[in-house]
């Protein structure tokens, strides 16, 4: 395995940083244009899951409510078939105890049938209640898949635009972050993830780091001109360089970053 090659002195380390700092910053402002359209999309691929997992629920419950009432009518003509049969018996009985005993079960059957038909009435009102909300839930589907593709095609649009730069970008980053320290990249991106605007290396600016308003003293700015060593700003935690070290490899950058967009385009 290769050795790695980092810089050595301290200008080349800061010089390093800034220059990762500026492709990452181009790479943060791609992905902003993209804005929150990935969570967007992911939010509503979530919700249609969700709709549809209980639209299934949903309809396996209707079934099983129809099985019931089925049951409910099966049970129905298996009553009335016993009165008749019962009723027939009773024109054939020899005493009283006996016509009684088919006249209990008439009464009993004809019950069995009215709690049949109320429990029929019950799973019916069930049914349609469960019926309007698949009803409901389906037109949801519909609409949040209409959105949903509506959002794909956007996104789809806005990444086929930005891809080519994102590539380039992502491959110059992480060849520059091959030539710096281990412990100094580690710093470096740990710093600008715990960043909202993702800066961990930033010049001087109205003798303050830039994003601050709070003043850097003089022998302080003196330091961090000479180049010397590696300065963090006590009050915001970021790596420090002098304005005219980030106009130069700002310039420098832009153009690199031109000639390598424009072999992409070739």
């Amino acid at each position: 395995m290769a050795k790695k090659t980092t810089v050595s002195t301290a200008e080349d380390k800061l010089r390093a940083l800034y220059d990762l700092q500026l492709i990452d910053s181009r790479i943060d402002r791609i992905r902003v244009v993209r804005g929150e359209l990935p969570l967007e999309v992911e939010d509503l691929e979530d919700e249609i899951e969700g709709l549809r997992t209980r639209l299934e629920r949903l309809e396996e419950e209707v079934d099983l409510v129809n099985q019931r009432i089925s049951a409910y009518k099966l049970t129905i003509e298996e009553s009335k078939a016993l009165i008749t049969k019962y009723t027939e018996q009773q024109n054939n009985v020899r005493n009283n105890r006996e016509f009684d005993s088919l006249n209990k079960e008439i009464e009993y059957q004809t019950l069995e049938i009215e709690l049949c038909e109320k429990k029929i009435r019950e799973c019916m009102a069930q049914a349609e209640q469960k019926a309007a909300v698949v009803i409901t839930d389906k037109e949801k589907v519909e609409m949040r898949d209409a959105d949903l593709v509506g959002k794909r095609s956007e996104l789809a649009e806005i990444i086929a635009e930005t891809k080519a730069e994102e590539d380039v970008l992502s491959g110059l980053s992480a060849s520059m972050a091959k030539g710096i320290d281990d412990r100094l990249l580690g710093s470096y991106r740990r710093i600008r993830g715990a960043a909202k605007n993702g800066l961990a290396v930033v010049p001087i600016e109205r003798e303050a780091s830039a994003g601050s308003y709070i003043k850097i003293p003089p022998q302080r700015q003196i330091d961090i001109a000479q180049r010397k060593r590696i300065i963090v700003d006590e009050h915001s935690g970021r790596i420090l360089v002098d304005r005219e070290l980030a106009e130069e490899e700002n310039a420098r950058i832009a153009t690199q970053i031109t000639k390598a967009l424009a072999k992409v385009k070739k």
